[in-house]
């Protein structure tokens, strides 16, 4: 069974962009947004992706993650999603994964960064900001139910 530890940040400025590794464009949308079993149906570029997470505890929760044909993707999202497919570009720089969110959730930037341990120390780049791990609002689950980003006092 796959654990996934994250944590999850705001993005004060745009300077990751310059030392990217990679970026991806990225649709997904949710056959479920229930906390307990989430099921989210993912293109990135060329590829597809059907994911079910369990509920976090704390930082930590179950996820399950499987490559699908990208044209049963489209049609999953087209013919069974829950809420409106979300757009975003992603930035890889290092073990970070940066998401530039774009449509109803435009402005919205949000770092990433998977754990081998909820205690693993970690480095934090200057363009990180507020720490929003464990906030629901992020959540892209409940971000794909928003006609805007949620507020919030830092970015």
């Amino acid at each position: 069974m796959a654990k996934e530890i994250e944590r999850k940040f705001l993005v004060r400025n745009a300077s990751y962009r310059e030392c990217a590794d990679s970026k991806a464009t990225i649709r997904q949308a949710y056959l479920s947004t229930d906390p307990d079993s989430t099921i989210r149906i993912r293109t990135m570029d060329s590829r597809a992706f059907l994911t079910v997470k369990s509920r976090n505890k704390g930082l930590v929760r179950h996820e399950w993650e499987y490559e699908v044909p990208y044209e049963d993707a489209i049609e999953m999202m087209n013919s069974c999603a829950v809420a409106p497919a979300i757009e975003k570009i992603r930035y890889s720089v290092g073990r970070w994964e940066i998401d530039e969110f774009h449509a109803a959730l435009e402005g919205l930037v949000i770092a990433e960064i998977e754990l081998s341990s909820p205690d693993e120390p970690i480095g934090i780049p200057d363009y990180i900001g507020k720490e929003v791990s464990g906030d629901k609002r992020y959540y892209n689950s409940v971000l794909s139910t928003l006609s805007s980003p949620p507020t919030s006092d830092e970015g």
